[in-house]
Parts: C-alpha cells; structure tokens; sequence
C-alpha cells in the first residue's frame, strides 16, 4: 500500500512539472524567409445562364396542368429556333398545388396553380437577347434573370497563382536587400484559390410591357468580368 501511494505521489509530482513549463517555441529555420501575396486574374466570361419560371393557375387542375404545357412547349420552340438543343435546358423544381382563399373561414378552394423553375446555359452570347424577349412574349413565363459564370475556370486560376507568386517573391526580393541578403531558391509553397463571381443579375419579368421594344436589354452592354483570387505562402532560402 506504501508504494502504491509513493507511485502516486511520483506521477503527481511530473504532471506538476509539466504544467509549470512554457510551450515550446516554434523552430525557425535559419537562412530562410517566409512570405505570403495574393493575386488575382480578371476573366471574360464563357457562360451565360438565364433563369425564369413558368406558372400557370387555372380553376382546375387538368387546365391549369395544359397551360403550364402549351408554355413549356412555346420554351421549347423558342430554344429551338434559337439554335440551343431543348434538352439543355434543366428543371430546377415542379410543383402542383391547390389555391385556396385564405380570407374564406372554410379555406374555398378558388383553383390550381402549377409552377416551374427552369434555366438554360448559353455559350454564345448573341443569344441572349432573342430569348430574353421571346421568353417575355410568353405569357405565363416570369422572373427572368441572367447571370455570367466562367466554366473553363482552370487557366485563370493559373493566371491568379501565378501573379500571387510574382507578388510573393518582390516581397520576399525586397526583405532580402534591405536585410544586405541575397534571396535564394524556393524551399516551400502552398496555394489556395477563390472564385470570385461577380454576376450581374437583370431581372426581366417586365420585358411584357414592351410590346416592340428596338433593341434588346442586354446591347451595347458588355459582360462583367469574373475575379479569380489566388494565395501563395512561399519559403525561400537567403543566401
């Protein structure tokens, strides 16, 4: 029992010495020096993609269901005269569902209501107005918007990472001669980069009062550019 309680008391006593000691500073390596730079690249956009929604209420469900059809298929006839394969366009959402009038104490049903959520991506930017006005002749189609993106992203990381680097040795040039050092070989990088969309949304859904409007929304405008950011940590050696 005596050595066991002597053995406690050892155990005890190491912890306490552990706890009195400072946390071990970090090791620097002589001759080197660390710097960090972001970069960034302006890119034109190579996508547009155009949203709107298709609605259509009607008192029952069949004629409210036919409308929202004869809509989808004047879409389709539209992409189509556009040069843009139907099948591109995707389905974001569909819903079908009662109406009822709320203000009626036994919640009347007055009809139904079928609502879509659809977008298409377009590459070739002429498109876009011809089906930005046709969508707005269709009657029952609303809340468009249009939006660049930029899918072929992996050369402007490229360009970002590269002018964060550019940016990180000029530092690390600087530091060295004002230190009287010669700045050495690279020893370590890391890289992270960012896409920074800025999209341009244009909300359409009053393209309806525009019965013969001379040009579209979108002419004469160009498209804004999309940002790519990019963070270089580089460790150099200094001669």
């Amino acid at each position: 029992m005596r050595r066991y309680c002597l053995l406690v008391l050892f155990v005890l006593s190491l912890c306490l010495v552990g706890f009195a000691q400072e946390p071990p500073t970090a090791t620097v390596q002589p001759n080197t020096l660390y710097v960090g730079a972001d970069g960034k690249h302006e890119a034109e956009p190579d996508t547009a993609l155009i949203q709107f929604n298709i609605a259509a209420q009607e008192q029952n469900s069949k004629d409210a269901y036919d409308r929202a059809s004869r809509a989808a298929e004047q879409v389709r006839q539209l992409l189509k005269t556009d040069g843009i394969d139907p099948k591109s366009a995707q389905l974001s959402s569909f819903e079908f569902q009662p109406v009822y009038d709320y203000r009626d104490p036994k919640r009347k049903l007055v009809g139904y209501r079928v609502s879509s959520s659809v977008s298409v991506k377009i590459k070739d930017f002429a498109k876009i107005g011809p089906i930005i006005q046709g969508l707005g002749d269709i009657d029952i189609t609303g809340d468009q918007s249009l939006n660049y993106m930029l899918e072929n992203i992996d050369v402007a990381k490229q360009k970002a990472v590269q002018d964060a680097y550019q940016r990180a040795r000029a530092s690390a040039e600087t530091v060295a001669q004002a230190a009287g050092r010669t700045l050495g070989e690279l020893l370590y990088a890391s890289v992270d980069t960012f896409e920074q969309p800025r999209p341009r949304p244009m909300v359409m859904s009053a393209m309806k009062a525009m019965n013969a409007a001379p040009a579209a929304p979108t002419e004469d405008f160009g498209e804004q550019k999309i940002i790519v950011t990019a963070h270089v940590n580089a460790l150099f050696g200094m001669k």
